[in-house]
C-alpha cells in the first residue's frame, strides 16, 4: 500500500489533547480525566486557520467548545475549565447526534437491541445488526478510508466501517503513541456516533513491528526472519508488535506478507520470507502471535481474536502469486499454471485461514492476465469455496482503480467488478462519497446483487463481533508503555542476530576471520549503513519507503560496536575514508557496512542489483590494505564480484536488521554463534535471474540454505 507524505501541521494542536473531556454523545472526546460534559459546537475549520492544514485537526476544530471565537482561541477558555457563555451550535441540524449531549443514551434505550448483547452468539448478533441496517449503511460498512479525510460526515452520518493510515501518514509530525491513541479513539468517537453506533475497525501496515510509530520496536523484515528458520521467534514477535499496535487504540495490522519471492528484481522482496514456499508456510506462526492462539475444537475458517487487550487482526496477504510477476515487477502478472500457483504461491493461505486469521489482502497483481481484484475465481471460488475463508476480503491501497485504464476513470465499472469478484471492504482511500453513491446506484440498479452486498457485510460485522470492538471501543491507556519497551527490544536483538547469515570466514578454513577481537589496538569503520538507523531498518518505517539518518530510536551498528569492545580500543569511524587514512592509521581491521537504501514497493524494482553508493569500490579499497569484514544492509541479495569477494576475510549479510544493532555485534564478537541459513539463492550476477533451484543452470554464488559458523569450518 503505498504511502504520501503527510502534510505540515503547527506544533499547536498538542495542545488540543490537553483539553478537559469535551463530550459527543455522553462520551468523552479526549484522553483526559474525566469531567463535567461541555455543550459540543461544531465550528468551521476555517475559523482556526492555523490549525486546518490537515484533516484530523479539521475535526477537533469541528468538534470543539467554541463561544464564537477561533479554535485555538477558545482552547485558553476550554483548558480553564470555562464553561459558561457557550452559544448555539450552528450546525446542529446537520449533526443532531454529535450536538446533543443525550444522543448516545437516547439511542441505547432501556432495552438494547440483540446485536449489542456481549453474551449473544456472534452469527445472532451479526443477524440481528444486518437487518436493522440500510442499504447506505451496509456500503458504508465496505468503505475503508484514509485518517486525512475522515469527518464527521463520513464516521457519523455515513457510517464508514474502516480507517487506515497511509504509510508516511501520521495524524502530524513527530506524533507520540498517546497522540496516536488520542486520534483513533477520537475517530471511533465519532462512529459510535452513528444511528447504529457501529464501530470502527483500524488498520495500519505494522510490518515489521508498529513501525509507523516513533518509539516503537522494529524488527528485522521478513526476509530476516527467514534466514533465521525459527518459526517460534516470528510468533513472539507478533505477540510483541500486536501489544504495541493495541497500545495506540489500533485493532487490525495489514501483515504477515505471505508472499513467495521468485525474483530479487522485485521491490518487495524483503516483505517474503523465503523463496521456498514450505519455509513461508512455517513462518504463519505469527498469525497467532498476532491473533492468539486457536483452540483444538475452533471451526475451520472462521475469523479468531484470542484477547481484545493483548491481540490484534492479522490480514494475509497478497492473495495470491504476488511474489511471482514475470521479471519482478511489482504489480505486474504471473504466469503460470493452477498448479503451480497453487503449490507455490497459494501453499501459505490454508495455514494462516486453519490460524482464524481474519482478513485477506487481495493483491495489486495478475494472474495470467486477470487482476487478482476482480477474479470471482479465486477471491469468492477458491479462497471464500475450496478454501473455506469466512473472515473479509480487503482490496490494497486504491486497488480498484487499477481494473480500468486510465485508473478510476470508470469508477462504478471497477466498484462492479470488484464486489461482484468478492472484495469485501474496499481501501478506497479518499473519494468515498463517490464510492458510496455509485455503490448505492449498482445496487439499486442490479449491477451488484443485494445478496452479495448482505455478504460481504456479514463478513466485515462478523470480524468486527469477534474482536471485540463492540464492548471495547478505544484504547487501553496502561497499554503505552510496552511501546519500545526492553523485553521488546532484547526479542528484536535476539531475532537480529538470529537472522545474521555468515558467508565467508577468512580466506581459507583453517584461519577464521571470526569472532573479531574486542580488545584491537585501532579498528576502522565505514560505510554509508555503519551509522544510520534509517538504512538499517529499510522501507515502511516511520515513512512509506522509508528514510535516512535517525528516524526512530535505537542503536546503529556504529554504536553498537562502540558499546561492545573494550575501553582501550580506538574506533576510527568515517564514511568514506580517505586514502591517508585507511594508509597510515596501522589498524588491526577494517569493519565496511555497505548495502541499498530504503524503499518501498515498485520504488524497489530493480534490474542491476550491484551494491548502491559505488559500494563495491569502497570494499575494495579498504581490503586491499586492512583486514576487512564486510555487512550487506539490504532486503535481497546482492552483486558481488568475485574479485571484491577474494579480497574480504569475511562477509556477513545481515538484511534489514531493524532498529537493533546490538544484535549484529552479538555475533561478530564471539558472544553468539551465527545460525542463520540464506532464506533465497545468492545470485552470481543480474543476467541469472530469475534463478530456480531445481533448474539445470542453477550456479549461484551462493546456494539456497547456505551459511557458516564460527564454531565450524564448514556449511550449516
Amino acid at each position: 500500500m503505498p504511502g504520501v507524505a503527510p502534510p505540515q501541521t503547527s506544533r499547536r494542536l498538542l495542545a488540543v489533547r490537553t483539553w478537559p473531556a469535551l463530550r459527543i454523545k455522553g462520551v468523552a472526546l479526549s484522553r483526559a480525566p474525566r469531567r463535567p460534559p461541555h455543550r459540543t459546537h461544531l465550528t468551521s475549520p476555517a475559523r482556526c486557520g492555523a490549525l486546518s492544514s490537515s484533516s484530523y485537526v479539521d475535526i477537533l476544530c469541528r468538534c470543539a467548545c467554541s463561544i464564537g471565537q477561533p479554535v485555538c482561541s477558545a482552547q485558553k477558555l476550554v483548558a480553564s475549565n470555562h464553561t459558561s457563555n457557550f452559544k448555539k451550535c450552528p450546525e446542529q441540524k446537520q449533526y443532531p447526534d454529535l450536538c446533543s449531549p443525550a444522543g448516545m443514551a437516547a439511542a441505547q434505550g432501556e432495552h438494547p437491541p440483540l446485536y449489542k448483547d456481549a453474551s449473544a452468539p456472534v452469527e445472532a448478533r451479526v443477524r440481528d445488526l444486518l437487518g436493522r441496517m440500510t442499504l447506505q449503511e451496509k456500503a458504508g460498512q465496505m468503505a475503508q478510508i484514509e485518517l486525512s479525510v475522515a469527518s464527521p460526515r463520513a464516521l457519523a452520518e455515513l457510517g464508514v466501517g474502516s480507517l487506515l493510515n497511509g504509510g508516511g501518514r501520521p495524524p502530524f509530525d513527530g506524533a507520540s503513541p498517546s497522540d496516536w491513541a488520542g486520534v483513533v479513539d477520537s475517530m471511533q468517537r465519532l462512529a459510535l456516533s452513528s444511528r447504529l453506533s457501529v464501530p470502527i475497525i483500524y488498520g495500519v501496515d505494522a510490518v515489521h513491528g508498529h513501525n509507523n510509530v516513533i518509539g516503537a520496536t522494529i524488527f528485522p523484515h521478513n526476509v530476516g526472519l527467514g534466514a533465521s528458520r525459527d518459526p517460534e521467534l516470528v510468533r513472539k514477535i507478533g505477540e510483541a508488535t500486536a501489544l504495541e499496535v493495541r497500545a495506540t487504540g489500533m485493532h487490525w495490522t495489514f501483515a504477515p506478507c505471505v508472499a513467495v519471492c521468485r525474483d530479487s528484481r522485485w521491490g518487495r522482496c524483503y516483505e517474503s520470507y523465503s523463496e521456498d514456499p514450505e519455509i513461508v508456510r512455517s513462518f504463519t506462526t505469527i498469525v497467532a502471535g498476532l491473533q492468539g492462539q486457536t483452540p483444538a475444537d475452533h471451526p475451520h475458517g472462521y475469523p479468531f481474536l484470542h484477547s481484545v487487550r493483548e491481540n490484534v487482526l492479522a490480514c494475509a496477504k497478497h492473495y495470491v502469486g504476488d511474489g511471482g510477476t514475470h521479471n519482478g515487477i511489482n504489480e505486474g502478472n504471473t504466469i503460470c499454471s493452477l498448479d503451480d500457483l497453487e503449490r507455490i504461491h497459494m501453499k501459505p493461505y490454508p495455514d494462516c485461514i486453519t490460524q482464524g486469521v481474519a482478513t485477506i489482502m487481495a493483491s495489486f497483481s495478475q494472474w495470467n492476465g486477470e487482476p487478482l481484484h476482480a477474479s470471482h475465481f479465486l477471491l469468492t471460488d477458491v479462497l471464500k469455496g475450496k478454501l473455506g475463508f469466512q473472515g473479509f476480503v480487503v482490496s490494497d491501497w486504491e486497488g480498484i482503480d487499477h481494473l480500468c485504464d486510465p485508473r478510476g476513470s470508470n469508477y462504478r465499472h471497477c466498484i462492479a467488478q470488484a464486489v461482484n469478484a468478492g472484495m469485501d471492504m474496499i481501501m478506497i482511500p479518499f473519494r468515498f462519497e463517490t464510492f458510496l453513491e455509485d455503490l448505492v446506484f449498482l445496487v439499486e440498479t442490479g449491477e451488484i446483487p443485494l445478496s452479495r452486498i448482505d455478504d460481504a457485510v456479514e463478513r466485515i460485522l462478523r470480524v468486527k463481533f469477534i474482536s471485540g470492538v463492540f464492548e471495547h471501543p478505544f484504547s487501553d491507556p496502561t497499554l503505552l508503555d510496552v511501546i519500545g519497551c526492553k523485553e521488546h527490544r532484547q526479542l528484536a536483538r535476539e531475532a537480529v542476530r538470529k537472522s545474521l547469515v555468515l558467508l565467508k570466514n577468512g580466506k581459507n578454513q583453517k584461519e577464521p576471520f571470526l569472532p573479531l577481537a574486542k580488545n584491537a589496538k585501532r579498528i576502522l569503520v565505514t560505510g554509508t549503513h555503519a551509522d544510520n538507523i534509517g538504512y538499517q531498518c529499510g522501507g515502511w518505517t516511520i515513512a512509506w519507503h522509508g528514510d535516512s539518518g535517525k528516524i526512530t530510536p535505537g542503536t546503529s551498528i556504529l554504536e553498537a560496536i562502540q558499546k561492545t569492545l573494550q575501553v582501550e580500543t580506538e574506533v576510527v569511524y568515517e564514511e568514506c575514508p580517505t586514502e591517508a587514512t585507511i594508509e597510515e592509521e596501522n589498524f588491526s581491521y577494517a569493519i565496511v557496512v555497505v548495502g541499498e537504501v530504503p524503499y518501498a514497493e515498485g520504488l524497489g524494482d530493480r534490474t542491476d542489483l550491484s551494491i548502491p553508493f559505488n559500494g563495491s569500490d569502497l570494499i575494495t579499497r579498504v581490503a586491499r590494505i586492512v583486514p576487512t569484514l564486510v555487512i550487506v544492509i539490504s532486503g535481497r541479495p546482492l552483486v558481488i564480484e568475485p574479485q571484491v569477494l577474494e579480497k574480504v576475510d569475511a562477509l556477513v549479510v545481515a538484511w534489514l536488521p531493524g532498529s537493533e544493532g546490538m544484535g549484529v555485534t552479538d555475533c561478530l564478537f564471539g558472544d553468539h554463534d551465527f545460525v542463520g541459513t540464506l532464506p533465497v539463492t545468492w545470485f552470481r550476477s543480474d543476467d541469472q535471474l530469475p534463478i530456480d533451484i531445481r533448474g539445470a543452470n542453477y550456479d549461484p554464488l551462493f546456494p539456497f540454505g547456505y551459511g557458516l559458523k564460527c564454531s565450524e569450518a564448514m556449511k550449516i
